[in-house]
């Protein structure tokens, strides 16, 4: 199990490799919540998602091997690929069809292989399986990993020392390692601070699973907030039950919600960011999640969205 600990000794060990990022408040959002609400920036991360801390905790405790791999929806092979040259490690990340040609673009720019493979996040995974099998690199999963939920978590602990009185954090959610970390963080300083999952309608893995009371496979389709596609793994060791155990409401979205969020956050806010980082400004949009009960925190999550998408987004075109 993670603990506390291990989310203080993440924070320590990655911290001259990520940023602290700032959090900012939001009148638009607020006067639609009911209540102060927060954008924490996670989108200016380093890499420009919040990856890059569960990433760099996990590929720093590593040491004899040949390489780090892993299967990604984009975000955290191009987190790997920063940690792995930040320690000098060869990375291999493995996609599938479904990731946008940007994110790839990044990833190789990082000087990482970018190795395209199947339809499906788990078929991608297969070829990451191999690699640890067969050439003796280190598989650093996108979620389902201790240290990379410990990374994650030290996520939680900023927003903590940022606002000490939030009384709700709202968390994009796919696999479940931020959720995860950031609920455990907190919940371990801050019992009484509501975690509030939100994902989209299409193709959410994890509601899906959390649904049927185990892991099942859910089809992956196009979508917005495409950084929360993927499944959470029909072995998932980990962030099934934590997300089960420490999550206190889900929030489901339709796409023209999300595109709303985009959108609010881009003329509003002055925030570029992908779909998965809007969800919590959709959610609020949509009147799915208010901030009555006291400070409200929405983590924008990452900011590699294809620019022109973006654009088109933003006048209202998608």
């Amino acid at each position: 199990m993670v603990t506390l600990d291990d989310v203080t000794a993440a924070a320590e060990r990655i911290g001259d490799m990520i940023r602290v990022t700032p959090i900012k408040a939001s009148p638009g959002l607020s006067r639609l919540a009911g209540g102060p609400v927060w954008l924490k920036c996670e989108h200016r991360q380093e890499t420009g998602a919040f990856k890059l801390r569960g990433a760099s905790n996990a590929a720093a405790r590593l040491s004899d091997v040949a390489g780090v791999t892993t299967a990604s929806t984009g975000n955290h092979g191009r987190a790997l690929a920063h940690a792995a040259r930040q320690l000098g490690m060869p990375a291999v990340i493995c996609v599938s069809r479904l990731v946008p040609g940007n994110k790839l673009a990044a990833i190789e720019a990082l000087g990482a292989e970018a190795r395209v493979i199947g339809a499906s996040q788990d078929e991608a995974f297969e070829e990451a399986r191999r690699l640890k099998r067969d050439e003796g690199f280190a598989l650093i999963p996108p979620f389902d990993h201790p240290d990379v939920i410990a990374g994650q978590g030290t996520l939680g602990l900023e927003i903590i020392e940022q606002i000490p009185d939030a009384a709700t954090i709202a968390v994009p959610l796919s696999g479940g390692g931020l959720l995860a970390g950031v609920a455990l963080a907190v919940k371990s300083l801050r019992p009484d601070i509501r975690i509030v999952g939100i994902s989209m309608e299409r193709g959410a893995a994890m509601a899906a699973s959390l649904e049927a009371g185990r892991p099942v496979q859910v089809e992956e389709l196009e979508t917005l907030a495409d950084s929360l596609g993927g499944g959470i793994g029909m072995q998932n060791r980990l962030t099934f039950a934590m997300v089960r155990d420490l999550m206190d409401d889900l929030i489901l979205l339709t796409e023209d919600e999300i595109a709303a969020g985009i959108r609010h956050l881009a003329l509003e806010d002055g925030e570029t960011v992908e779909g998965a980082a809007a969800v919590g400004a959709a959610a609020v949009i949509a009147g799915k999640l208010r901030a009555e009960q006291g400070p409200l925190v929405l983590i924008l999550s990452g900011q590699n969205i294809d620019p022109a998408r973006h654009a088109a987004i933003v006048r209202g075109e998608r």
